[in-house]
């Protein structure tokens, strides 16, 4: 009786050790989940190329970069969510007029701002895009306030406009996203068209910078908050000289933003007919899923294989689950920048 009583104690002491153990493992592995987190930016991809870019354009860059991804880290370092820190990332960039979005948006043939933005929540795969919007300042915001205040996914045009207005968003007139160099450029690739269809000369594109480049530019971010909840945000002016109400890829869930907490997040930047033809942020999510495959593997296959077989230019900047980080491009350049959780600074805008 006494050794039965003695060998019972011991299984329970046996026992409670066990449970003791699981649990502060479980605690261990829990508290590290909660303090990884990170943040990835791009500004758009193209012809961009160190001999074109003055030393003080290019500090303005990356000045403004480094602005906008630490406005975002604060955030998720503060413990705030992965849609916070997307959205008051994109505002910085939305609100400068180096980049096609928002303040600095591109002119359509119209000479008009016509404005495309989207947003992706990795924890529910919820989702909220606009496109054609002319007078709200943020379109970020409103793509976010779509997919939490409607029971839409893309809202266009007027009708947009109306749901901003009646939401509170900020309404401002068409002519806060004029800028001048935006202007000029459209001024010269109608110049350039024009040469081009009165002499047949379609090598002209290639000689002037903004024509090469008149179909990118775009702002994006990717983010993954301490609760291991990834949400990514694009928002763009589109391509210069669109025509025709023309929509791009940064609206469109699965081709220019794309998330999902099993894989990734993506933001893509680039020649949008291409990106929505090749779902490029949904494929490679998917690569990871049903493959297996890595964040670095599946960005390299869809950017530099697919879309580059496909006839598309551009990249992509991608965060997976685990705080892994891509930036992947075929162009000669992309605006970029990330921070990790160890308060790591990258910013970068040619290609190494």
């Amino acid at each position: 009786m006494k050794n039965a009583f003695f060998i019972i104690l011991l299984v329970l002491i046996s026992v409670g050790c066990k449970q003791e153990t699981v649990t502060s493992s479980e605690e261990k592995n829990t508290t590290k989940q909660q303090h990884k987190f990170a943040i990835i930016i791009h500004g758009g991809a193209g012809t961009i190329l160190k001999k074109n870019l003055s030393d003080e354009k290019e500090e303005a860059y990356k000045a403004k970069l480094e602005e906008a991804v630490k406005i975002g880290h604060t955030i998720l370092k503060n413990g705030g969510t992965s849609q916070e820190a997307v959205m008051k990332t994109i505002q910085v960039m939305e609100e400068s007029p180096l980049f096609n979005a928002g303040k600095g948006a591109v002119f359509t043939h119209e000479e008009t701002n016509e404005l495309d933005a989207s947003f992706m929540d990795g924890k529910t795969l919820n989702a909220g895009a606009v496109a054609g919007v002319t007078n709200v300042k943020s379109p970020i915001e409103l793509a976010i306030k779509v997919m939490t205040d409607s029971d839409h996914v893309m809202l266009s045009g007027k009708g947009a406009s109306i749901f901003a207005k009646e939401k509170g968003l900020e309404i401002v007139d068409p002519s806060y996203f004029y800028t001048e160099k935006r202007f000029q450029s459209l001024q010269r690739i109608k110049n350039k068209t024009k040469t081009e269809l009165d002499h047949n000369d379609k090598k002209a594109a290639f000689y002037d910078a903004d024509i090469k480049n008149a179909k990118f530019g775009t702002v994006g971010c990717v983010a993954l908050d301490k609760n291991g909840n990834i949400a990514a945000g694009t928002s763009t002016g589109g391509m210069t000289n669109k025509r025709w109400g023309r929509i791009g890829d940064a609206p469109i869930i699965g081709a220019g933003t794309y998330a999902n907490n099993k894989t990734c997040g993506v933001s893509s930047t680039g020649w949008g007919e291409y990106f929505i033809r090749g779902m490029v942020a949904y494929d490679i999510s998917a690569q990871m899923e049903y493959q297996n495959k890595s964040l670095k593997e599946a960005t390299t296959d869809v950017i530099k294989n697919k879309l580059t077989k496909l006839g598309g230019t551009g990249g992509v900047i991608a965060l997976d689950k685990n705080g892994n980080m891509s930036f992947e491009f075929n162009t000669a350049g992309m605006y970029r920048a990330s921070m990790n959780d160890k308060d790591e600074l990258v910013v970068k805008i040619y290609k190494e």
